[in-house]
């Protein structure tokens, strides 16, 4: 999928037919065609080959995903997710990429800091428009 000289040329390889329990940090891309649970996965760049599995919550910049997740997924930058992708959790990233082919249960949360309540943001923004004229608000 990428080339050698790729900007997201793994420099950490969790291999097919291997599984790796408990906590992950890394700087740098890590891939994984293997099986990862635990805790925390915490990356700079991850992505997930067609048969890698993970059980955890991911924490990244940038992640591409191929395989399975289940999990929740915080990227700063982006999440994309490949045709063959299938995820359970919570997204939150500024940019979600999804192609044909998806299965995603879960919620996403798209906004240029995906640390914040952007439904707090929307309702004050709304709000503060003066063109409403119905006090009703949405919960």
């Amino acid at each position: 999928m990428f080339k050698k000289n790729d900007s997201l040329e793994s420099n950490s390889i969790i291999g097919e037919g291997s599984y790796f329990k408990g906590e992950f940090t890394l700087q740098g891309t890590l891939r994984v065609d293997g099986c990862y649970e635990g805790d925390k996965l915490e990356v700079d760049n991850l992505i997930i080959g067609q048969t890698g599995k993970i059980k955890s919550n991911i924490k990244s910049v940038y992640t591409v995903v191929e395989g399975i997740v289940i999990g929740d997924i915080e990227a700063s930058s982006r999440v994309m997710l490949m045709p063959t992708s299938r995820v359970l959790g919570e997204i939150r990233t500024p940019e979600l990429i999804i192609q044909n082919g998806v299965v995603l249960e879960g919620s996403c949360i798209i906004a240029p800091d995906p640390t914040t309540n952007p439904k707090e943001t929307i309702l004050a923004l709304y709000n503060a428009s003066g063109e409403n004229t119905d006090s009703k608000t949405v919960s």
